[in-house]
């Protein structure tokens, strides 16, 4: 576990150990979340990165008839 420290300007560095597996860079946007207590940091990926994340999925799934 990880411990940072809230500068006086509210500003918290996030650790090498952290940022270099989720790829973090700087001017990345991250996604802050109160969540029961807590604080959670979600780092928001570019579209162009989410491209093809559906392959292989299934998609013959039964239909309502009006639905096709």
């Amino acid at each position: 576990m990880k411990t940072v420290t809230i500068s006086p300007k509210y500003q918290i560095i996030i650790p090498k150990s952290i940022r270099v597996p989720l790829n973090l860079q700087p001017g990345q946007k991250i996604q802050v979340i109160l969540h029961q207590n807590r604080i959670e940091l979600i780092p928001i990926k570019p579209a162009e990165q989410a491209r093809g994340f559906l392959k292989g999925i299934d998609t013959t799934i039964a239909r309502e008839v009006d639905r096709l």
